[in-house]
């Protein structure tokens, strides 16, 4: 059947009939995909064509000996757990076999419980070890991609600010032009301040370095104090600030910095995707324990192709239809880190050229009087527009 998952396959190689038939018979039942071979020679044609998972095989047997197929093997696949079969079970014979880079051995003669203790032991290691390869080679592409995004996102603003000054050195320009080209110059300079602080925001966040602290916040306060700060530069896009939280009882356990960074980049967000006389309304309540902010605008909206990436690192919409807007890709991204490590949750629902909402649910910090999550906590609901 297409795209059926194949159970783990050993290959047995031993020059003994009887062992041959009684480990094939062993593993069959275990579930397991076996196949027996009687000669090194064969048994490494098997490996080379069916790419096992694991290889029992016999240290003494004519021809090609068990230490050499051990050593060819793991130049066919580094991965594939051996276990070793020895009738002379010495200590030296042991050690050996493990220096060849045998995971274990199995002395003659041994019983089906220790067949299948120790294969389902060399098994969990072989997908352990292929779950770390996996996560190596996918960091290893995060870090070519990153790579790839900072040459990219460093290099452009400094050649623009290069090639501004440079003219401004060797042309005498109006004192108007100088200063037009001065500010292209700051605001570049202020695109790489903003890139390299997200960077930074970030590997903590991963680190876990913004995220150790865990006192009582208060949100109401957190969200007035953006919002007021955000004033000049929403009257400035021509777009209306909003708040409907309270002051006191939308508490969680959390780092105020990240709490500050979350709420922060949702409500620049919410002001920069706007449109001139639009509006950004942020609302705070508490529900079933939780603390639930709503980050409401009325700009461009978020066509629904691009919403299962709006998290994903680096991501920024593509749209003709939107303005241009300067930004790093890694806002929404921190964002959802700090949500996930604090154990809640973090979605946005949209609709094109009518706006966006994004919802923060956050678990409520306990009154340590009353026990309960919040003064609101006995009933307040919200509905799907955050009123």
């Amino acid at each position: 059947m297409s795209g059926a998952v194949l159970s783990p396959g050993v290959v047995v190689i031993d020059d003994d009939y009887a062992m041959r038939l009684s480990c094939g018979k062993i593993l069959t039942k275990m579930g397991l995909r076996a196949e027996t071979f009687e000669d090194g020679a064969r048994g490494l044609e098997g490996v080379a064509k069916l790419n096992p998972d694991m290889v029992v095989v016999d240290l003494k047997m004519p021809g090609i000996s068990g230490m050499e197929v051990l050593s060819r093997v793991h130049e066919i696949d580094p991965q594939i757990v051996i276990v070793v079969i020895t009738g002379y079970a010495t200590i030296d014979t042991a050690v050996q076999a493990m220096k060849c880079g045998a995971y274990d051995f199995l002395p003659k003669p041994f019983s089906p419980d220790e067949l299948r203790l120790i294969v389902n032991r060399g098994l969990e290691r072989r997908r352990l070890a292929l779950e770390s390869q996996r996560h190596e080679l996918e960091r290893a592409m995060l870090t070519r991609r990153f790579v790839t995004f900072v040459a990219h996102q460093l290099r452009t603003p400094l050649v623009a600010v290069h090639q501004y000054l440079n003219v401004m050195k060797h042309l005498d320009q109006s004192p108007a032009k100088e200063h037009e080209w001065i500010n292209r110059c700051l605001t570049r300079i202020e695109e790489l301040q903003n890139l390299i602080a997200d960077w930074l925001t970030l590997a903590r966040v991963e680190g876990g370095a913004m995220l150790k602290e865990r006192i009582r916040v208060d949100l109401g306060q957190i969200i007035l104090d953006i919002l007021k700060a955000y004033q000049e530069t929403a009257a400035a896009e021509g777009v209306s600030l909003e708040v409907q939280v309270q002051e006191s009882g939308l508490c969680v356990l959390g780092d105020r910095n990240c709490l500050s960074v979350l709420f922060d980049n949702l409500i620049t967000n919410a002001i920069k995707y706007n449109r001139p006389g639009g509006r950004v309304t942020v609302t705070g309540t508490v529900s079933a324990g939780e603390v639930v902010i709503a980050v409401a605008d009325t700009g461009v909206g978020i066509a629904e192709k691009y919403r299962p990436f709006l998290f994903d690192e680096f991501f920024r919409v593509k749209d003709e239809s939107a303005k241009k807007t300067a930004g790093t890709g890694l806002g929404l991204h921190i964002s959802k880190r700090i949500v996930s490590e604090m154990g809640g949750t973090i979605h946005v629902e949209s609709q094109v050229g009518a706006g966006s909402v994004f919802w923060v649910r956050l678990p409520a910090a306990h009154d340590p009087e009353t026990g309960i999550g919040s003064q609101n906590d006995a009933g307040a609901e919200t509905d799907s527009n955050g009123r």
